[in-house]
């Protein structure tokens, strides 16, 4: 077969983005992942290898009851259960493992691992993932704290059918906007500031998830992605979280990428895939990022309106260790205050967050 010269130059370009490589440590990860990037970076320093690492990096957030986005404290489903997704990428070895629909496991990156590493298989949900699990020697826990409980108890109470009733109120709720004296009496010695969390949670479900990427001195790059979902979902809905080529994708010779937000849109446009693809293809990583928010916007015809109802982040990290952070929306506005769209990333010293690149602007309501 002969060489042409377009294949030549991308192999010439390959060789030359190794070569840059050497001696890099990178790790990117979504903007909960201050931490996550810090863990990542010391053990890939130590010699551990990079899926080892980031996925060591998500354990934190996995195991932390504040994060209520990911893992022990996740914001449950409609029913008041918690249900994890997780999936894995490991570029050495170019394989990968995946679990959806996951109860009682507060660490499903680890099942997620292990489903890569013990199993002939890629993916396993539900009820078959959890007694997986448990051969394994993993323990079930009730991964609903009660933090996130007040929230879906509140998320409950602000229902209302097309006569505004609600089977979860007594009938007397306080003024629109506020947290019913009702539940104040239900929760006694809970304190104004968690009656707010917990109101402003009902109002404003988030997407949540974490997305960790993790680049070596040789090279070698993996990635994991972590989630406990949309906050009051339908039971057994997955999201984009445990899809590979959805919410994570590596390919050891080009780079990795992964999300968070709305994992509907994302799989549509099989967003981390395509992120890859591009860079493959000669793209800077937040270009390769800002093309597949193009393509989700495109399935809405551009329609902005359609389009505010929602937020996805990307993040791209390439094998020679460039990368970048790009959001739909620039940010959002809570409260009047504004808050960028941001990532985590640490290329030497210290994680830091950086403001992402956005397709479109955020206005003041």
């Amino acid at each position: 077969m002969s060489i042409t010269r377009r294949h030549w130059m991308a192999g010439t370009a390959a060789m030359a983005s190794a070569q840059t490589a050497a001696g890099k440590f990178v790790a990117v990860s979504s903007s909960n992942g201050l931490r996550a990037c810090t863990k990542a970076m010391e053990m890939m320093r130590a010699g551990t290898d990079t899926l080892d690492a980031v996925i060591a990096g998500v354990n934190i957030n996995e195991e932390d009851p504040e994060d209520d986005s990911v893992g022990y404290g996740g914001l449950p489903n409609e029913e008041g259960v918690v249900e994890l997704d997780a999936c894995v990428m490991h570029g050495p070895t170019r394989r990968a493992g995946s679990v959806a629909s996951l109860r009682n496991i507060k660490t499903p990156s680890k099942i997620a691992k292990l489903v890569m590493e013990q199993t002939d298989h890629i993916m396993m949900v539900g009820e078959g993932a959890l007694r997986f699990a448990k051969a394994y020697g993993f323990k079930e826990e009730n991964l609903l704290t009660e933090k996130s409980r007040l929230a879906w108890l509140m998320w409950k109470r602000s229902l209302r059918d097309a006569g505004g009733h609600n089977n979860w109120t007594d009938g007397l709720d306080a003024p629109a906007g506020k947290p019913s004296a009702a539940l104040r009496g239900m929760f006694p010695g809970i304190g104004e500031e968690l009656l707010a969390y917990a109101w402003d949670r009902a109002q404003h479900p988030p997407t949540g998830t974490i997305n960790c990427l993790g680049l070596n001195a040789k090279g070698e790059i993996s990635g994991v992605t972590t989630t406990s979902g949309l906050a009051w979902k339908i039971p057994g809905r997955v999201g984009d979280s445990p899809i590979i080529g959805a919410g994570l994708y590596v390919d050891p010779d080009v780079g990795g990428a992964g999300s968070t937000g709305r994992g509907e849109e994302n799989i549509r446009v099989a967003g981390a895939h395509t992120i890859v693809e591009n860079m493959r293809h000669g793209m800077t990583p937040k270009d390769a990022c800002l093309d597949a928010l193009k393509r989700i916007s495109r399935n809405y015809g551009d329609d902005l309106t359609r389009l505010s109802q929602f937020d996805i982040n990307f993040y791209a990290l390439r094998k020679d260790g460039a990368f970048a952070g790009a959001s739909l929306w620039s940010g959002v506005y809570r409260r009047d205050q504004f808050r960028p769209r941001q990532f985590t990333c640490n290329d030497g010293g210290k994680s830091r967050l950086e403001n992402c690149a956005f397709l479109y602007e955020r206005k003041r309501p």
